[in-house]
């Protein structure tokens, strides 16, 4: 019998973690450069913790119970919640705003009609919290170009929306359609809003918004022929601020989309909303997402307290799909630079002492990788074969006296 993973699981191998880690070293030095620190949450968290006040789908959630409290648990679907609680609850009195970064995994339950689709994911994104406005909105975007910049990803666009000026447009369809309206513009079916029980009204404004995607100096000009109240005027007008705040602070401006059809399928987003987008061989793909929230935190808070928020997660693996065919990633896994050979089994104790000494040579930051040979009473083409066969550049055969020869391959 051969045993796999359960479906929707898959193992990562030496390589595919060479590949993940070459990922996330380069994008934690960005995010401390930018004043963030890491934390770690819960991956197993309360199931009202992780649905954020009804914004996330149960559906979505792989759900466990608690049989002896038989409290419904489950895997965290996404890290926004699952921080926003911990800053409540375990950092009360901090000074703000809390840069905070993470590298983690996430679990989201397949549909049943995609049988087999991978559940879990990795992640590496930023949380700022307790503090709201323009600036904060640019220092997420500028922190999110220079992520992409330093990892080298090519031709990708921010695809930039407004979660509260588009729901407001919402507000002119009918409680019992607005729903149907939403979701047909967030999974962009046209074909839905063409057979929705619309006036040609309604039709009419639900094919503007759908279609409220392009330069932004166009989209803008477009919404402003609308006959907007003073909370949609005003939404208007933060855009454009942010938009001339980017463009000043050195955003390429060229890879930013102003869509206002933008919804994303996660409901506590407040403000800006956002997703990054590049070319793969497969067609385009979402590398990331991210928004604004500023009602989630007082959720979680005791009194309700309002605390604002934003942030935005990387998703590792499309990154890695992008990011293979340029060969910047490791396409082998690094082989150890020694191996200690003991040429009799009376030098096995020096080979270790010799193997330990090779180890303590680097500076922390440039660890030496040493191998000991383990098979006792090999021929020496044996061991030299291994090491070619592993990459493996410098041998020393280590006698009982502790005395290594050494020998370096070409």
């Amino acid at each position: 019998m051969i045993h796999q993973p359960p479906s929707g699981a898959r193992d990562l191998l030496p390589l595919d973690v060479a590949q993940k880690r070459w990922i996330e070293k380069r994008l934690r030095p960005v995010f401390a450069q930018w004043g963030y620190h890491r934390i770690i949450t819960s991956t197993v968290e309360r199931l009202d913790t992780l649905m954020a006040g009804g914004a996330i789908d149960p559906s979505t959630v792989i759900q466990l119970l608690d049989s002896e409290e038989e409290i419904r648990l489950g895997l965290r679907p996404e890290l926004t919640a699952s921080i926003a609680r911990t800053a409540v609850a375990r950092m009360g009195g901090t000074t703000y705003p809390q840069r905070l970064y993470y590298n983690a995994n996430v679990f989201r339950r397949a549909p049943a009609s995609s049988y087999g689709s991978q559940q879990e994911f990795y992640q590496a994104g930023v949380e700022l919290l307790g503090v709201g406005g323009l600036v904060a909105d640019g220092e997420i975007l500028l922190l999110l170009a220079d992520c992409l910049s330093s990892l080298g990803v090519a031709n990708w666009r921010v695809i930039l929306g407004e979660a509260g000026l588009t729901a407001s447009l919402l507000s002119v369809f009918p409680p019992t359609l607005r729903k149907k309206v939403r979701l047909a513009i967030a999974h962009l079916d046209r074909i839905a809003i063409e057979t929705l029980p619309l006036t040609p009204e309604q039709r009419d404004r639900a094919t503007f918004l759908f279609d409220l995607r392009g330069r932004p100096q166009d989209i803008l000009q477009q919404v402003g022929t609308l006959e907007l109240d003073p909370y949609q005027q005003q939404s208007l007008e933060n855009l454009k601020s942010l938009i001339d705040l980017l463009q000043e602070s050195g955003f390429p401006t060229q890879s930013l989309i102003l869509d206002l059809s933008l919804i994303q399928t996660l409901d506590y987003y407040t403000g800006i909303v956002f997703e990054v987008v590049s070319d793969s061989p497969t067609g385009q793909q979402i590398l990331g997402q991210g928004g604004r929230y500023d009602q989630l935190l007082a959720l979680y808070h005791p009194q309700g307290e309002i605390i604002p928020g934003i942030g935005f997660a990387l998703n590792i693996e499309d990154l890695h799909q992008v990011l293979l065919p340029t060969g910047q990633m490791p396409m082998q896994t690094a082989p150890s630079h020694w191996l200690v050979v003991p040429v009799n089994a009376s030098s096995i104790p020096a080979s270790f002492a010799h193997a330990q000494k090779l180890r303590k040579t680097a500076d922390v930051s440039d660890k030496i990788r040493v191998e000991v040979y383990l098979r006792q009473g090999a021929e020496v083409d044996q061991a030299r074969t291994y090491a070619q066969e592993k990459g493996i550049k410098q041998i020393a055969w280590v006698n009982s006296n502790g005395e290594p020869e050494i020998e370096n391959l070409m």
